[in-house]
């Protein structure tokens, strides 16, 4: 019999055994509390294993090593904030609200449970390889899905809507996370209008996009 915890908390529940696929992801959603309050250095296969509520061979039986653990964690969030990317710009054919929604996409990644995005725009290990890889595919494929609908619909060249494509998620991303790292100062209802105007006034004012 093992042990298990509830993902995000120190309560452990003794002797139950879980399918495999509901043990990763406790095992990935305390890696998540570890990573995040500790940075990826100081984190340890122990506290994290301690945190899930097992042995640490059951969760090198999932895991290999610190580095897999932190990569299975990591593609999971890029691919979550891929996914909120491209369902913001295909929940309507209006352009103005596809600026608004694809804003909001990454006020609502950086405000999700756990603080995950730490992991992806402020990783202590952005200089290992396969980190680094999969934030720069994430960011590609966030900037491929917007340049796309600019190609479509305003006539630019692909070069130059992909450069109008680097600057929403370049002005989304950064302003969501000073946004969170001023708790949360004006409501995140506002702080996404007013940077959905910022850009809206730009992309709309600039280019013939069709509303």
């Amino acid at each position: 019999m093992t042990d298990t915890a509830q993902p995000g908390t120190d309560q452990v529940v003794r002797g139950v055994r879980l399918p495999r696929t509901a043990r990763r992801a406790q095992l990935l959603a305390a890696a998540q509390d570890v990573f995040v309050a500790n940075g990826y250095h100081a984190a340890a296969m122990d506290e994290i294993a301690e945190r899930a509520g097992v042995s640490k061979p059951v969760l090198y039986q999932h895991f290999p090593g610190k580095l897999e653990l932190y990569l299975a964690l990591l593609e999971t969030h890029t691919d979550a904030l891929v996914q909120r990317v491209r369902g913001a710009i295909e929940s309507t054919t209006d352009n103005k609200l596809r600026v608004h929604a694809a804003v909001a996409a990454y006020f609502e990644f950086v405000d999700g449970e756990g603080q995950a995005f730490r992991l992806v725009f402020e990783s202590d290990l952005r200089r290992e390889p396969a980190v680094q890889d999969a934030v720069d595919r994430a960011t590609a494929s966030c900037i491929d899905i917007i340049a796309d609908v600019v190609v479509a619909d305003a006539g630019l060249t692909a070069d130059q809507a992909k450069l109008v494509a680097v600057g929403l998620v370049g002005l989304s991303q950064v302003t969501a996370r000073y946004w969170l790292d001023g708790e949360r100062a004006i409501p995140k209802e506002e702080a996404i209008g007013l940077m959905y105007t910022l850009a809206w006034k730009g992309i709309g004012g600039g280019f013939p996009l069709q509303h």
